[in-house]
């Protein structure tokens, strides 16, 4: 039988290969009455994803590109272990410059200040001492951007007050823990104009782009499913003393069940899948484990005189979210630190042609891959010579300065450097509001899902009816950075 070559989406315009035959209804088309929820099944689904409309004047924010500035000046709210590392890598992408820090400790600010110095960079503006100090910082018309590493229940308020002050916004994971949030930050981007991004490094990771790149051109045939997760052993710094200011991430542990940092996992997943871009994510059932592994590690490792004694953990130490899309595709999404296990973000994607599974591979890459008619006899092929295919091109393009100037393997110079490039040339941002809202919605919808015993939670339509356009987002061009002068 001859092969039949497999076909890329950009061709299909997000048809299926299932029939045969690309559809020709082609971009801004809704997808097949047989690839969405049943109102059976829609009206099984707990809660209401009602999508409220939008005020007069309100418009969306989908394909709305930056204003081009000449230099990016960014003002940073939150200095602690990951605002003052990222701070650094704002300072030296090309044409931009940070002119502004803030920390409800003034120390910090003056801190961060003076490192900037001694590297060369101008001082910035100093803010802090109060819980209110970024409000003052916001006032300030010398800053276009601002990004936000507080703590999570900061994230919500200090987004739409830097929205509302007229910056773009990027902030840490999660942009917000409540459905009601989610929606309010979309609403005040689409009303202010002013784009608000979650800072998903995992989405610039080399592999995870590649993936990307692979699975959109089509070397896996019909895509089916995808699992990424957080797997990350963080018991012993969810209890040092220094790590996380006043113990505030081990104190979620004591409030809510919810599935806080999957989106590590599921924003590569979803990307791959063009999730908000010709599909969209319907229904999410949330599973846990019981909440026994910070227990446990407290009573073997910890001093009694500790006060985590007096606290009791509710959240499961396992929390796996099942997504459905509208075409009918699966997602699980998993949250595990407080577990003894080596660290994964899972990073899998499959379809109809083969199979990709990162760190689980003995190669270079830690990439794993088994796709038709390359490989056979059921065996898995190492990734390295896949990812030298479809290497992305931010990657070609600065994978040396990442290396040398960005965290976690230069994941985090990568979007910082894109974040500035598309800003300085005026073009639309990979990752936009409804992406962010979309892919931090489990946090509290697998709360609702498991306080109603894992059943199905309707997961809205952020982009409201946007999503079933075909458009380019993480998979981007090769453009250039716009020289400075």
């Amino acid at each position: 039988m001859p092969e039949i070559p497999a076909v890329s989406r950009r061709l299909l315009l997000g048809g299926t290969l299932a029939t045969g035959a690309s559809l020709a209804a082609g971009i801004g088309s809704a997808p097949s009455a047989a690839a969405a929820p049943t109102a059976a099944e829609s009206a099984a689904a707990v809660g209401s994803a009602e999508t409220p409309r939008r005020r007069p004047g309100q418009k969306s924010m989908i394909n709305v590109p930056f204003t081009p500035y000449k230099t990016v000046r960014v003002g940073v709210i939150g200095l602690g272990n990951r605002g003052s590392g990222m701070t650094t890598g704002w300072s030296v992408v090309p044409g931009c410059v940070v002119t502004a820090v803030c920390d409800i400790r003034a120390d910090r600010a003056k801190r961060t200040a003076d490192q900037l110095v001694a590297k060369g960079k101008p001082r910035p503006a100093e803010f802090g001492g109060s819980a209110d100090a970024y409000e003052e910082m916001l006032k300030r018309d010398d800053i276009d951007l601002v990004y936000i590493a507080t703590p999570w229940e900061f994230h919500y308020e200090q987004g739409k007050a830097a929205l509302l002050a007229d910056k773009h916004v990027v902030v840490e994971l999660p942009i917000a823990t409540e459905l009601r949030e989610l929606w309010d930050l979309v609403d005040t981007s689409e009303r202010t104009r002013k784009n608000l991004m979650l800072s998903e490094n995992c989405n610039y990771g080399r592999n995870e782009l590649a993936m990307l790149k692979a699975a959109h051109e089509g070397l896996f045939g019909d895509i089916t499913n995808g699992h990424g997760g957080y797997l990350h052993d963080l018991r012993a710094l969810l209890f040092s003393p220094t790590y996380y200011t006043d113990s505030w991430r081990r104190l979620w542990h004591t409030r809510s069940t919810a599935s806080f940092y999957a989106m590590h996992g599921l924003a590569p997943i979803a990307a791959a899948m063009d999730i908000n871009r010709g599909d969209r994510m319907t229904t999410l059932k949330a599973t846990a484990t019981a909440p026994k592994g910070l227990a446990d590690y407290r009573e073997r490792f910890v001093p009694r005189s500790h006060p985590s004694w007096n606290e009791t953990y509710v959240n499961g130490d396992l929390v796996t979210c099942s997504i459905e899309t509208a075409k009918g595709r699966t997602i699980r999404a998993e949250h595990d630190v407080s577990s003894p296990r080596p660290y994964s973000r899972i990073n899998s994607i499959a379809g109809t042609r083969g199979i990709f599974e990162d760190y689980a591979g003995t190669s270079t890459t830690g990439g794993r891959i088994y796709v038709e008619p390359d490989h056979g006899g059921h065996s898995w092929r190492d990734f390295d010579t896949y990812r030298k295919e479809f290497d992305h091109w931010l990657w070609k393009k600065i994978g040396d300065d990442a290396a040398n100037n960005g965290g976690h393997g230069g994941m985090d110079y990568v979007l910082q450097w894109r974040t500035v490039q598309t800003m300085r040339a005026g073009l639309v941002p990979d990752i936009d509001v409804y992406d962010s809202a979309a892919w931090c919605s489990p946090v509290p919808l697998s709360v609702m899902s498991l306080a109603a015993k894992g059943r199905p939670v309707a997961i809205p339509d952020f982009t409201r009816g946007g999503w079933v356009n075909l458009r380019s987002g993480l998979d981007s061009r090769m453009t250039e950075m716009p020289p400075v002068s």
